[in-house]
């Protein structure tokens, strides 16, 4: 482990494999720490380079004395900062919901998304994605969509969802684990859960609003390779928002496997082959060459 400065926190940054190869950089999502990525990052790090880091105010990292500055501005930096430390000249990055959420605006961002080869999504759309879905896709799409994303309303809620992270939460995603027939161990669910929990609610407070119901710009078809694994049982997206991102791609590659959303959890080895070949055939693919 080595910390890396990004503005007012420190990031816990965490390296395993030969850094001469490509490096694949796994962000997590809400709310756990890099260590939700142990199962594929072991199966990785004999062919990759293998990058994991706390996002703000999650595990080792420090949280911001500014609560305000859970914002996608200052996620995007974090990731950049990330990018510097490891030195490479482009990455290839997969995230899971709230690093899937990052990814898909990194790769939207001048500055950032020339240093990303590849990218591959797991569990997580991105937000301007979601807001053309819920403003031009079918009804009786939207409204699901609508049903699986109730918590965002709650978690945006003042102190109640503080105090759940304090008492019955932890309770909740552990049986919500189990229910995927995902163990806790070791590391997943981290001991800082609580705490993590309470401070990525506002993930939710600074970007929801501003990204789903503002005025902002829409998304832009990106020429970075893009790999969507679709989790056939996530409880939280609906096929028919994944099937939407296509537009959005130039090349996607879309792949569905029968896991819940913790999928990298309960088949570590399936997520972790499916982003290498997508990195690999990326490494290996002619510029210009569409992905299919």
């Amino acid at each position: 482990m080595r910390w890396v400065e990004s503005g007012d926190v420190r990031l816990a940054l965490f390296e395993e494999g030969d850094p001469g190869r490509p490096t694949i950089v796994l962000v997590h999502g809400y709310p756990d720490t890099h260590r939700v990525w142990d199962e594929v990052a072991a199966l990785m790090r004999d062919r990759f380079h293998v990058v994991r880091y706390d996002v703000r105010g999650a595990g080792r990292s420090t949280a911001p004395p500014d609560r305000s500055a859970y914002d996608f501005d200052h996620l995007i930096a974090d990731l950049g900062a990330v990018l510097d430390a490891v030195g490479k000249p482009k990455v290839h990055l997969a995230g899971h919901d709230w690093g899937s959420l990052q990814g898909w605006e990194a790769i939207a961002r001048e500055g950032i998304r020339d240093r990303v080869a590849s990218f591959t999504s797991l569990g997580g759309p991105g937000l301007r994605q979601t807001r053309h879905f819920t403003r031009h896709g079918r009804r009786r799409d939207v409204a699901a969509q609508r049903l699986r994303s109730w918590y965002i309303g709650a978690f945006r809620l003042p102190v109640l969802p503080e105090l759940a992270w304090g008492s019955v939460m932890p309770r909740v995603l552990t049986r919500t684990l189990l229910r995927e027939g995902v163990a806790p161990r070791p590391g997943h669910p981290a001991p800082t859960l609580a705490e993590d929990g309470r401070n990525g609610l506002w993930l939710y407070r600074r970007n929801m609003a501003a990204t789903l119901g503002g005025p902002g710009p829409g998304p832009r078809v990106t020429d970075v390779p893009v790999q969507v694994i679709e989790a056939t049982r996530d409880r939280f997206v609906t096929p028919a928002l994944t099937a939407s991102f296509g537009r959005w791609v130039d090349g996607l590659w879309h792949r569905r496997l029968t896991a819940g959303h913790w999928a990298h959890r309960s088949r570590p080895g399936a997520v972790a082959e499916m982003i290498a070949e997508f990195a690999e055939h990326v490494e290996g693919a002619p510029a210009g060459t569409a992905l299919r």
